[in-house]
């Protein structure tokens, strides 16, 4: 024969929360001694018994001149109750562990030349995620943008450090920090002899300059436009060949031409006029699995960040 009552659905926050108010009545052998064990008035024990009660479909206890006792379906609760909260402080602790012990691999997909910037996020987030996880699995990857962006998207990387020109829908971008970039000759160019207030606009344009090959902004684009453009490279790296060569002028960021004006082997050019801007972001895929070791290294970097 059936009970009454029968109990369905799912245990919620409240029914975990009276099943501790039954335990600890249990252990303390009734309602008055568990008042100081869990530090709540006995009606409010009283009304969680009750409310437990209901929930389950039967009655869990006995109180009267003879004392408190447990009714059979009471002691066989109880019982059920210790392996629950056993098998939840287990979940707890196991999941604790996976964040104590981090494991797998993390594939990293960056453009050329960002190691010289002065702040360093990358790099200290990624020495936070060494440490937070030992066993983890560092690969990096130097390759052009728009080949970042593809990688991430497709998923062979999970995460990417690209220029923010253009923001595709299927990425999630988290904005590291701003690069400055100036206009640059070598000490062997024929700029280099003259004061820089003396170069006029028209003369500028009239040597030859290396412009970048991968996606540019438009207020870039409008800067670079009157130069008179004989080359091109895909990378920063590619630019800074060419200017070196003496025959070229190009942009080169603050940061990464930094050692070569402290050397006088690179000058700037009208620094005022000729610079621009390019904002970094991190990205990673908006639908890429649920992934613990980039969840955390994402945290991470945002903190630097």
């Amino acid at each position: 024969m059936k009970n009454k009552k029968e109990f369905k659905g799912q245990l919620s926050d409240t029914d975990l929360r009276v099943l501790r108010i039954f335990k600890a009545v249990v252990e303390c052998g009734g309602f008055a001694a568990a008042e100081v064990e869990l530090n709540i008035t006995r009606a409010a024990i009283s009304i969680a018994m009750s409310t437990l009660e209901t929930r389950l479909g039967f009655k869990l206890c006995l109180r009267g001149r003879s004392g408190f006792s447990l009714t059979s379906e009471g002691s066989e609760v109880y019982q059920y109750t210790l392996e629950l909260l056993s098998a939840i402080e287990n979940f707890r602790t196991q999941v604790n562990t996976l964040h104590a012990n981090l494991k797998g691999e993390l594939n990293i997909g960056i453009t050329d030349n960002l190691v010289t910037i002065p702040y360093m996020q990358v790099s200290n987030a990624l020495a936070r995620l060494k440490e937070t996880g030992p066993e983890v699995e560092i690969n990096i990857r130097m390759i052009p943008p728009n080949e970042v962006e593809s990688a991430v998207l497709s998923g062979g990387i999970h995460v990417g450090v690209v220029p923010d020109i253009r923001r595709l829908s299927g990425l999630e971008y988290s904005h590291l920090y701003n690069e400055k970039s100036f206009l640059y000759c070598s000490h062997r160019h024929p700029l280099a002899e003259k004061n820089d207030h003396d170069i006029s606009d028209s003369e500028l344009n009239g040597f030859d300059t290396v412009t970048a090959a991968y996606a540019q902004s438009a207020e870039v684009k409008a800067l670079t436009k009157p130069f008179k453009t004989s080359a091109s490279a895909t990378d920063r790296e590619g630019i800074a060949f060419l200017v070196h060569t003496g025959k070229y002028l190009g942009f080169l960021p603050e940061h990464y031409a930094a050692r070569w004006l402290e050397r006088d082997e690179l000058m700037i050019l009208q620094p005022e006029t000729y610079h621009f801007t390019t904002p970094f972001s991190a990205i990673s895929s908006k639908n890429v699995r649920a992934n613990l070791v980039l969840e955390t290294f994402m945290s991470l970097l945002n903190e630097q960040a």
